[in-house]
């Protein structure tokens, strides 16, 4: 089922038509059914299809563990990319936004099913939002595969599952191996501060649970940005203030049992065994702040040469810098994008 109308919001200066995508008895890699499958989407602009038919301007987006594909509507994304004469400009990009599995307006634990909700992965995701922009939008072909962080991970899939479906593919914070180390650590921490909190009450509580606040807290923690927060708060009263106001105010917009399943949902993650099936262009891009993926770990400096045409950005910390939250600022790293797009215009025999 497919729908779509207008809609806008104040702190975005992109708007987007919205639309649902529902699939029935969609199988999940650990055997359960989803007896219905909604993939909630945005998009932006329309495809454009060569003379064989193929749809040679779609971009596919893909959204954080917590975010949702209305996200990059937001000035910070959208004000850079999609605008007049951007990179991406939406006069001349079909642009795919979507709500992955248990996110967003996606279907999720918290519409119904609570902790009885089927525990799917990451692979179950890219299957959903290859069957969106195949069977839902009818997109054959796809520009660009990008995402952030856990779009990042996805878009490393994308390219081992799909591997000629697309032209090229921008991970942005991300590391293509199996999560381990303290990235793995504060997954579990997270879950098991939710899981063992006894007001959880196996998934049925009325009220969230105080150990959605300490999985918050971790989360914090590990994607904020030191040099920022100093600037932001550089004195005792205001860092009490700045952090119990964020808590507050993220801890009221989301769900444990939500929480809980999209970060277990990474335990599948791991395309380093498959690097070598990767044919199409790879830009990856982290920052050096990021301390979900550290730099100093040199994972990524490793696992790149076995890419046949990947590259691999490091971006030095700077006032611009955001910490893990960098891939979601293209003013940063748009003009590595821009050279990307050319020379993957200029291998498909055309100009960017």
């Amino acid at each position: 089922m497919l729908s779509a109308s207008r809609t806008s919001a104040q702190d975005r200066d992109a708007s987007g038509a919205p639309g649902d995508f529902v699939m029935r008895d969609f199988h999940i890699a650990d055997g359960s059914v989803l007896s219905e499958l909604r993939i909630h989407y945005v998009t932006l602009g329309a495809p454009r299809r060569d003379a064989s038919g193929i749809v040679r301007n779609a971009v596919l987006i893909l959204h954080g563990t917590t975010g949702n594909g209305e996200g990059f509507l937001r000035r910070q994304f959208a004000g850079e990319l999609f605008g007049p004469g951007d990179l991406l400009d939406t006069a001349t990009h079909y642009i795919i936004l979507p709500d992955g599995i248990g996110t967003g307006k996606s279907t999720k634990p918290s519409d119904g099913l609570h902790a009885h909700f089927p525990h799917y992965g990451y692979h179950d995701m890219i299957v959903a939002q290859h069957r969106l922009v195949t069977d839902g939008l009818h997109v054959n072909h796809l520009l660009l595969v990008m995402g952030t962080s856990m779009g990042g991970m996805q878009t490393w899939m994308w390219g081992e599952a799909y591997p000629d479906f697309m032209d090229g593919l921008v991970p942005l914070a991300s590391v293509p191996t199996q999560i381990g180390g303290r990235n793995r650590m504060m997954r579990t921490m997270m879950i098991d501060d939710i899981r063992n909190d006894p007001a959880w009450k196996g998934g049925d509580y009325v009220t969230q649970p105080p150990g959605l606040t300490a999985a918050v807290q971790l989360l914090f923690m590990m994607t904020s940005s030191p040099l920022q927060l100093q600037k932001q708060a550089p004195a005792r009263d205001s860092a009490d203030a700045y952090i119990h106001q964020y808590l507050e105010r993220t801890v009221a917009n989301e769900d444990a049992n939500d929480y809980l399943y999209q970060f277990s949902a990474s335990s599948d993650y791991n395309p380093a065994p498959d690097l070598e099936h990767v044919v199409a262009p790879v830009l990856a891009i982290n920052s050096a702040d990021d301390q979900v993926n550290p730099p100093e770990l040199g994972l990524m400096e490793k696992l790149i040469s076995r890419v046949k045409h990947g590259r691999y950005v490091l971006i030095p910390i700077s006032d611009r810098t955001r910490g893990h939250g960098t891939h979601s600022l293209p003013a940063v790293w748009k003009g590595y994008l821009a050279e990307f797009l050319f020379q993957i215009g200029r291998a498909r025999g055309k100009s960017p």
